[in-house]
């Protein structure tokens, strides 16, 4: 990219989670900056908060925050693979491990940190891993593929998320800490302890107060880890996560001032003791502090693009309060957890029985907030961080803040809150920052996301940021209406109850005694869901067929050259030879490109409009049946081979896995459903990362709810253990058919759990105790869906009417042959709009 000499020059070295932030806040504040990143890695920036779903299905595209079309679009020049070996202050310049040299105005060290090994004799031997990035992610699941078990030497955030890792990764899993608890830093001993039974629960075994001596060969495992207490514990993959120190390597090069245990020195403009060199995130060291969030890594990227456009902010500390799930247990710590503040006294609640632990520190006169901890249910963390964080005065009887039951102190809602209130530490948006988005014209929730950022972090703000911003449009005069559009002055929650209970059967019987209008683009595919879940009648009758999106109208997804996929059932991913056969003679016969998914499918690409009843007459006559890939419905139930094939296998997962495919098939829900089911802890399944997800023990069935993959992976929470088949089924069926019932359009069942108010317990309360008194409904209800199947390709192809909806031509039933075909890795495909202008040459096929 050509530049103007006039530019500033900025280099930043490093491309992590704050050097990106920092490209990005000035690439917003000052777009004729020339910005240069060199990035170590191999990679552009990606999100490290989420490394752990790697294990569960993510992909490193998941997880990136920028790409290079990204930086292209914004002028920024960025060099991969670029590691900086030196400093030259005097001439202002960096050169890179290759020889190359770039010059600066302005240098920005955003370099990170490095994972702590301890100097253990034995430490380097080759399965003796770390995790920090991407790549050792990879190194991980290639050494879990020789491994059974594993030993994360760390107890602390990154040692219970690499843990949790190794679980995923289907490991024997240990962690050894060397302090007396987990967690110690921000959890007091009660806590830690609560911690330690709930993860030991899950099948991670925990060992405290253990300081390796030597790594030596084993016997049982590859290694033995020798402990000064004289114990020892065999492995075969040892993950190093105790702690990380600041890759202040260029700092000491530079001879910048440097902390005396570490960390590149920087004043609260973020710069070192060159004004000409910042330094921001984990290898900054600000007031003696390195700062091991996100956040705080943030707040400085912030700061220096401040500094460099001559602007006033400030680095002044940062929060270091932290909400999260290890393991599916969720853990909260806020200010001071450990009652070190002079004076300082504290309100406990612990439930041993439901593993439930609070402590709420106050000051001396009880009118503060000092810190807190919360182990097993962090319900209460947003309202008491905001109590910590603005000096929000305490109500007469505190204890009700942490209290289950009992006290009559009133909730903090939005109004309570001061316009200073950080509402988003990652992106540090204040409340004012929201109520100036309204009253610049932001009239919803996703319209203050945009303009500010607010919950688009790690997202742990949603629910206070959609409370400041109703409460605000109230105010307002606005009312927040929660209808599903302005043809129903209802929830779909609402809808669903009003169709069941009266009976109604058609979109127009439902508009015209509960609605107004002609009905839209978002109320039709709702109503249209919600028939199918309640009656799973054939979604192409006339009455049902207006209410359906381009995919259910002609059953395919179409595809981006205006194709379609076809996608037949594969019920637990087990085929026969002849099966797999048909496949592939229609493949070949209609020309068709062939991908086998993820999801233990047969994709079958290319199908044109009035193929797609041949091809499914063929299929359907072979012993297919529609995989309703195209439907907000059940998609698939992956499987291992279970006990049937795996020397590890406990249970016949394919067995269970084709069983549930088969009860399950055609049920439409407000959003896609995913299933898995593994025959062993190992999760060759990945059954946690599925909205419905089954793991055999020795006992049974586990039973993990509303995981999923995607942008924003979420493991699965472990709902029921040592289920039998029959009461595994009846749980399954009361949770979707709960899901069904209550969910909110397009809501997936992960976001849909952590709305209800209780979300996991309220959940299990619901299903497994019956306390609302549905359970019988619920099961009823999903028993008519099921003995209600059809195959809707069967009865498709079996009505005349039906299939001419499948002309290409509505007056005639003549195809166009017009169509080009380009190889694509040995196979066939339709070509591109842009392949065909560009004039690549067609292969000849004959036109069925």
């Amino acid at each position: 990219m050509t530049t103007s000499n006039s530019k500033l020059k900025v280099l930043v070295v490093g491309n992590g989670m704050v050097g990106h932030h920092f490209v990005e806040q000035l690439h917003a504040s000052n777009a004729d900056a020339e910005i240069t990143v060199l990035s170590g890695e191999s990679r552009l920036a990606y999100d490290r908060v989420y490394l752990s779903s790697y294990f569960s299905g993510a992909t490193a595209d998941d997880l990136a925050l920028t790409d290079g079309k990204t930086y292209d679009g914004w002028g920024v020049n960025y060099v991969l693979n670029a590691m900086v070996t030196e400093v030259d202050r005097a001439n202002k310049s960096v050169t890179t491990q290759s020889g190359e040299t770039y010059s600066y105005d302005k240098l920005v060290l955003a370099t990170g940190s490095y994972p702590f090994v301890p100097p253990i004799p034995g430490n380097n031997q080759e399965h003796c891993l770390v995790y920090r990035t991407i790549e050792d992610l990879e190194a991980i699941e290639s050494s879990a593929r020789e491994s059974k078990v594993g030993v994360v030497v760390g107890g602390g955030l990154l040692g219970l998320e690499a843990a949790n890792a190794l679980k995923e990764a289907g490991l024997d899993t240990h962690v050894v800490e060397f302090a007396p608890q987990l967690m110690a830093v921000q959890l007091d001993e009660t806590g830690g302890s609560v911690l330690r039974q709930k993860i030991q629960d899950l099948g991670v075994k925990v060992h405290t107060q253990k300081a390796t001596q030597v790594i030596e060969a084993g016997e049982s495992c590859r290694y033995r880890m020798a402990f000064a207490d004289g114990t020892s514990l065999e492995t075969d993959m040892i993950l190093f996560s105790a702690g990380i120190r600041p890759s202040d390597q260029l700092g000491k090069q530079a001879k910048l001032d440097m902390g005396e245990r570490g960390g590149i020195v920087i004043n609260d403009q973020c710069l070192t003791s060159d004004p000409d060199v910042y330094a921001i995130g984990e290898c900054a060291l600000w007031d003696n502090k390195i700062f091991g969030l996100v956040a705080p890594g943030y707040t400085m990227a912030r700061v220096a693009v401040s500094h460099l456009q001559g602007e006033g902010l400030t680095f002044e500390g940062a929060d270091m309060s932290t909400k999260l799930k290890l393991m599916g247990v969720e853990v909260g710590s806020i200010g001071d957890a450990h009652e070190r503040t002079e004076g300082a006294q504290s309100y406990t609640y612990y439930n041993q029985p439901d593993g439930v632990y609070k402590k709420l520190v106050v000051d001396a006169e009880q009118k503060h907030v000092l810190g807190a901890v919360l182990v097993g249910d962090t319900s209460d963390y947003d309202t008491l961080l905001q109590y910590a964080l603005n000096g929000i005065e305490l109500p007469e009887n505190a204890e009700s803040l942490i209290m289950p039951t009992g006290g009559e102190a009133p909730a903090l809602g939005a109004d309570a809150l001061p316009d200073s209130a950080t509402i988003c530490s990652c992106h540090n948006v204040a409340k004012c920052d929201i109520v100036s988005a309204i009253d610049s014209g932001s009239c919803s929730v996703g319209d203050v996301k945009s303009a500010t950022k607010a919950a688009t972090g790690c997202g742990g703000c949603a629910a206070l940021l959609k409370n400041v911003v109703d409460s605000e449009l109230e105010k307002r005069g606005v009312e927040v209406s929660k209808a599903i559009c302005e043809h129903f002055n209802y929830t779909r929650q609402e809808l669903f109850h009003i169709i069941k209970v009266n009976g109604i059967k058609t979109f127009d019987e439902l508009l015209e005694k509960h609605g107004s209008g002609l009905g839209c683009d978002v109320c039709k595919p709702a109503v249209g869901s919600i028939l199918a879940s309640v009656y799973n009648d054939y979604i192409l009758n006339p009455s049902h067929l207006p209410l359906q999106d381009t995919n259910d109208t002609y059953l395919g997804n179409m595809q981006k050259d205006g194709t379609y996929s076809v996608v037949p059932r594969v019920a637990g991913g087990e085929i026969t030879p002849e099966k797999l056969i048909l496949l592939g003679e229609v493949a070949k016969k209609f020309n068709l490109y062939t991908k086998i998914t993820g999801g233990q499918r047969i994709d079958l690409f290319g199908a044109r409009v009035e193929q797609l009843p041949d091809i499914w007459e063929a299929l359907v006559a072979g012993g297919f049946e529609t995989g309703h890939a195209y439907a907000k419905a059940l998609r698939t139930v992956k499987s291992c081979v279970g006990s049937t094939w795996c020397r590890y296998g406990v249970q016949d997962s394919v067995g269970a896995a084709i069983e549930l495919e088969n009860r399950y098939k055609g049920l439409r829900g407000p959003h896609k459903i995913k299933f898995a089911v593994s025959g062993c802890t190992r999760e060759c399944a990945e059954a946690q990362s599925k909205d419905i997800g089954v793991i055999a023990v020795e006992n049974g069935w586990n039973l993990y709810v509303c995981g999923n993959g995607g942008m924003k992976p979420r493991h699965g929470d472990l709902f029921a253990t040592d289920l039998d088949t029959e009461t595994l089924i009846k749980y399954i069926d009361r949770v979707l058919m709960f899901y069904v019932r209550t969910a909110d359009r397009l809501q997936r069942t992960s976001v849909w759990m952590d709305n209800l108010e209780g979300g996991l317990e309220y959940l299990q309360d619901v299903v497994i105790n019956d306390a609302l008194g549905l359970n019988e409904e619920l099961e009823t209800q999903m028993q008519a869906v099921v003995d209600a199947y059809q195959c809707e390709w069967k009865t498709t192809i079996e009505d005349p009417e039906a299939r001419k909806r499948f002309r290409q031509f509505v007056n005639s039933q003549s195809t166009d042959s017009n169509i080009q075909f380009v190889d694509e890795r040995g196979q066939i495909r339709p070509a591109t709009e842009a392949e065909k202008f560009a004039g690549t040459k067609a292969i000849p096929v004959e036109v069925v």
